[in-house]
């Protein structure tokens, strides 16, 4: 894989420019609505996020954060945190992840692995990251 091969993730392309074990850096493109990753912490590497264009609602340990064009986001390790595009326009971020360990492979083996939740689900604990419990209803 090249730095400017796009991995298809349904409706997210992400693209990595940087991917070396200091640092991994990589657009994320969300279309509109598109399905996006389950909320998760990762333990090993910290993540900022900067906003390029439209507006990606993320939470983060429960608080909602809209991050729009030129905004930007510090993901702490342990951090519960997952987005979604809730306007009709796309919308794109750039991810940071440092130490570099979040990688093009986890993006494709999760593309090979949906929709099987269980499969999605081993890929994620053997990338790093820790899939958030579901939310308790009252």
């Amino acid at each position: 894989m090249t730095a400017h091969d796009s991995i298809q993730l349904g409706g997210i392309t992400i693209r990595f420019l940087v991917e070396q074990d200091v640092v991994t850096m990589f657009e994320f493109h969300v279309a509109a609505g598109a399905q996006v990753p389950a909320p998760h912490s990762h333990d090993a590497f910290e993540e900022t996020v900067y906003g390029l264009a439209g507006t990606a609602t993320f939470t983060l340990d429960g608080a909602r954060i809209a991050l729009a064009a030129g905004d930007a986001l510090f993901v702490p390790r342990g951090a519960v945190h997952g987005f979604v595009n809730e306007t009709g326009e796309p919308a794109s971020f750039l991810a940071t992840c440092t130490p570099g360990l979040m990688r093009a492979a986890y993006f494709t083996e999760m593309r090979d692995a949906l929709p099987d939740r269980d499969k999605a689900l081993e890929v994620m604990r053997r990338h790093g990251l820790t899939p958030a419990p579901p939310p308790v209803s009252a």
